[in-house]
């Protein structure tokens, strides 16, 4: 019996007996309360909160111009939609960055406005205060090391991270770090497979992956490029399992067809 089937609702303490089983955590990223319903139906364990809304539900190019009132909005219609999966709500580009008292403060706003579960920060060393500050006011962090996408203009490229022996021997450090420091998770995002097998291997909590390869505790993929809405996106980690853009063009076509040609609505469709 897996633990999964098991729980009526996953916590951070499920994930934790999932890594020590050996089985995989699936997670998805939502901004909305139908898709968030949709996939907590399904059976998906996390459901992120993505910063990404930025990108996909408001046209940015980056992570960075999203605010924590947009990301509260967008949070707070997943938790209507759920009933079993643990949430874990974003906290965007400049609501914790400053310092530990402006991270905790953000991650309390996120709480007493979303009904979330979690929050998710960016960073190593340089995130551990806030992360100790904000798990010491009782609420689960999770981890981002890698690819951390609030830093793009540092990095200058969505390259992937840690090939280099000194970045590779940092995010090592990293992660324990963040683990000593009270995270219960950590997503890695675009380092080489080897590295994420050595992370998840010297870690008790979970690691999420994506572009991560094989060896994370469990994966996560943006929902818009997972079901093929965004078909810009296509990097090498990405497996689309719908081509949604396509079907709903073409339905929207055929609508615009049977309007225009007087075909919809039909006597069986009108009062």
């Amino acid at each position: 019996m897996s633990v999964n089937k098991e729980i009526k609702k996953v916590t951070t303490n499920t994930l934790q007996k999932m890594k020590a089983a050996g089985e995989k955590i699936s997670m998805i990223t939502a901004y909305d309360f139908s898709f968030a319903k949709i996939f907590d139906t399904a059976g998906i364990d996390i459901i992120l909160v993505g910063d990404s809304a930025s990108n996909v539900m408001a046209g940015h190019e980056t992570t960075l111009p999203i605010t924590l009132d947009q990301m509260i909005y967008h949070a707070q219609s997943v938790v209507r939609g759920i009933s079993r999966c643990l949430v874990v709500v974003d906290m965007p580009f400049g609501s914790y960055q400053s310092n530990s008292e402006v991270a905790l403060a953000s991650a309390i706003k996120i709480m007493k406005e979303t009904g979330g579960h979690s929050v998710k920060l960016e960073g190593g060393e340089e995130a551990v205060d806030s992360v100790k500050k904000i798990v010491s006011a009782g609420i689960p962090v999770m981890g981002h090391l890698g690819l951390t996408p609030q830093s793009i203009y540092k990095f200058g490229t969505y390259t992937v991270r840690a090939k280099e022996i000194d970045e590779a021997s940092k995010l090592k450090k990293d992660a324990l770090l963040l683990q000593d420091a009270g995270a219960f998770a950590i997503v890695l995002e675009k380092i080489p497979a080897e590295l994420a097998k050595e992370v998840s291997e010297s870690l008790h909590i979970p690691t999420i992956g994506i572009g991560a390869g094989g060896h994370c505790d469990g994966q996560v993929l943006v929902m818009h490029d997972m079901l093929g809405i965004n078909i810009e996106f296509k990097p090498r980690f990405l497996r689309q399992y719908l081509n949604l853009h396509e079907q709903i063009e073409g339905a929207v076509k055929q609508y615009i067809t049977d309007v225009k040609s007087k075909d919809f609505p039909n006597e069986s469709e009108q009062y």
